[in-house]
């Protein structure tokens, strides 16, 4: 049984890792390159699937992350129980439900493939909201993770 709490910790931890580690991607590196695209349509095509696949893979490692971390939580026995796994779970939860909370539905709101014309302004101040979500989402999830190598660290597991 230790081998397994050993495990979802890890797994918990290095889902939670990588979640930060494709919002800082997505806020430092893709968005602002997406603002550098010659006209709005490839632009707002460009936000509506990098959007689609950020949510995507956001909420996976999210929903990996919380569930392990939990159920570390649970397989533990009470003398070794460390609210910190509790904690690092809120954490992974609130960040991949950043988008919902925030009422953010990029790849609708932008454009559909049937639109002729589409806004660069309108384009820019969605890519710039995302960016925002993202850096948000990094922070948000930066912290469960340092709270997850630290405790990890502290288990010795």
């Amino acid at each position: 049984m230790p081998t397994a709490i050993a495990l979802c910790k890890f797994v918990g931890t290095i889902s939670l890792g990588l979640l930060t580690g494709v919002s800082y991607t997505l806020s430092t590196q893709s968005l602002p390159s997406l603002l550098t695209l010659p006209s709005a349509k490839p632009a707002a095509y460009t936000l509506s699937q990098t959007a689609r696949l950020a949510t995507l893979h956001i909420r996976t490692l999210s929903a990996i992350s919380t569930l392990s971390l939990a159920l570390a939580f649970y397989l533990s026995p009470s003398r070794v129980r460390h609210p910190y796994l509790l904690w690092t779970s809120l954490l992974a939860a609130s960040s991949g439900a950043l988008n919902l909370a925030m009422r953010q539905d990029m790849g609708t709101q932008v454009v559909t493939e049937d639109v002729g014309e589409v806004n660069g302004e309108q384009v820019e101040k969605k890519a710039r909201e995302q960016q925002w979500i993202e850096f948000v989402r990094m922070g948000v999830s930066g912290v469960g993770f340092v709270m997850g190598v630290v405790g990890i660290w502290g288990d010795g597991a």
